[in-house]
């Protein structure tokens, strides 16, 4: 006989006391209740799962729900809000974490899922990849920009200093600021700078500082930082709600938080970072006698320059007096006036010697004059004149009574001309004005001749034979040729034309009465 080949299905498994003693079927409930109790009975209260965040949400409640993947499965994970809101950072999908919490059935669903308490990064740590998140988020957004930073004021009238007020920084920002510049003005403005609160703290004051600087005398800096510690002892300074609010001051702010080495999300949006609290201090005000100092090395250097203007000033004064122009001012007028005298008596010399000539040139051609007698040359040319003026009129006389009978022929060939013109112009209008007419008449008839044609088909449209082709038909009263329109019109006797659409017919009214004909 062949033997079969092993089959676990077939084997019938022993039942146990309660299988055999209950045939009765479970519920969806009970069924998820005893699986939700064999989960929480068989698997231990704390575990820690591994895997790739996916399908993260952030819900409105502040709960977070995601699913933990790796090659082969997934696994549903909620965690509450108020272990959420303890996170360093934000979770994203690709993440890979580990997630620590208890396994619970979710029961109307009927799925289980992993309540997670904590959340960390695998690979960095916690605060490393918050530290990373929340730079690219504010370097995205421009907040460590440098063109955005404000400069120090030089000398500041009063500082506020936002720090513990127990803590070593206090004390040696104080101190420095009193052994370099002692006439500033020092705010302390207490606050918490490690723990769950500090964040929210520090970024009230820096705000209550920008509000109320106006009623606390005007503050021309800020200083925000604390003394060295652990990374989990400076986070506060890392929390996006500190770099909002210095990004948002009006008010310098130097960062001095923790160590050189020791480099916060405060340090990068601050307008100046100092390694430490004593820097902070140092950056923030100048030293008093080195001021004192560079003022008196000026004012050495004005007074030395003042007596070198001065002495230079004397000696050209002293140059200036002894010029004779300036010790007697007066002979320079004498002297102009002198000049004056000279060129008057030179000026009349010349024009008496002028007057000499020229009398002497008269005298010398008033015999010649006397030889050529001018009047009676003069007399001669007069008649000669006048000859030639009669003559001239003559001739002028001549001349313009040929011009007339020019003129005058050439006025009537002008007005011929103008004659010839007009008339062929006016020819020209007569012959436009009957082109123009005839287009106007043939217009006219082209319109009048449509207009008579949409009158006689209105006409044929009213026309009454169009209504006896419809089979209608018109009786008039043969004598007279009354139309009917009533029975009261006529009597028995009388002879009648009805009109229909292809003759008429003559008719005689018989019986009036034609009602009798039915009774």
């Amino acid at each position: 006989m062949k033997r079969l080949p092993f089959n676990p299905g077939l084997i019938t498994p022993p039942q146990t006391k309660a299988q055999a003693h209950s045939k009765q079927p479970l519920s969806v409930s009970e069924l998820t209740a005893q699986i939700k109790r064999a989960i929480t009975t068989a698997l231990p209260s704390t575990i820690h799962v591994i895997g790739q965040i996916s399908n993260f949400k952030r819900h409105s409640s502040g709960h977070l729900y995601f699913t933990l993947k790796d090659d082969a499965c997934e696994l549903s994970c909620v965690m509450w809000r108020s272990d959420a809101a303890r996170l360093k950072f934000e979770p994203k999908d690709g993440l890979e974490a580990v997630a620590t919490g208890h396994i619970e059935v979710f029961e109307r669903a009927g799925r289980y899922q992993l309540y997670a308490r904590k959340l960390l990064p695998e690979g960095l740590g916690e605060l490393e990849l918050a530290f990373r998140q929340l730079y690219q988020k504010l370097s995205q957004e421009g907040l460590f920009e440098q063109a955005r930073k404000k400069p120090l004021p030089r000398f500041p009238k009063r500082i506020a200093i936002i720090t513990s007020p127990t803590g070593a920084a206090i004390s040696d920002i104080i101190r420095t600021l009193h052994r370099r510049f002692p006439c500033v003005h020092i705010l302390m403005y207490p606050v918490r700078v490690q723990g769950d609160t500090a964040s929210k703290e520090i970024s009230a004051a820096i705000r209550r500082v920008n509000t109320n600087a106006t009623q606390l005398g005007g503050v021309d800096l800020m200083i925000v930082g604390r003394g060295g510690g652990s990374t989990e002892d400076l986070w506060a300074f890392n929390e996006e709600i500190i770099a909002r609010a210095i990004y948002a001051s009006r008010i310098p702010i130097i960062s001095a938080i923790g160590h050189e080495v020791d480099i916060s999300i405060a340090d990068l949006v601050a307008d100046v970072r100092a390694a430490t609290p004593t820097a902070a201090a140092e950056l923030a005000v100048p030293v008093l006698h080195e001021i004192i100092e560079d003022l008196s090395m000026h004012e050495a250097r004005l007074i030395r320059s003042i007596r070198q203007i001065t002495t230079l000033a004397t000696s050209r004064l002293r140059g200036l007096e002894n010029l004779h122009c300036l010790r007697e001012p007066l002979d320079f007028v004498y002297q102009r006036e002198q000049y004056l005298d000279e060129l008057g008596h030179r000026q009349f010399q010349r024009l008496a010697q002028k007057l000499r000539t020229l009398r002497m040139r008269v005298e010398k051609y008033d015999p010649i004059i006397q030889r050529i007698n001018p009047h009676a040359t003069l007399r001669d040319r007069e008649n000669r004149l006048q000859h030639a003026s009669q003559r001239l009129d003559w001739t002028i006389s001549k001349l313009s009574q040929h011009q007339d009978r020019r003129l005058s022929q050439l006025t009537h060939q002008l007005r011929q001309q103008a004659l010839d013109l007009k008339l062929t112009h006016s020819h020209n209008h007569v012959m436009q004005l009957r082109t123009m007419l005839k287009s106007n008449v043939r217009n006219y008839m082209t319109s009048l001749g449509d207009h008579i044609t949409k009158q006689q088909q209105l006409l044929n449209a009213l026309c009454h034979k169009r209504i006896l082709r419809r089979g209608y038909s018109i009786t008039r009263i043969k004598k007279g040729k009354q139309l009917l329109r009533s029975v009261k019109q006529i009597k028995d006797g009388q002879r009648m034309m009805t009109e229909l659409e292809d003759g008429e017919i003559e008719s005689q009214v018989v019986n009036l009465s034609q009602l009798e004909l039915f009774e």
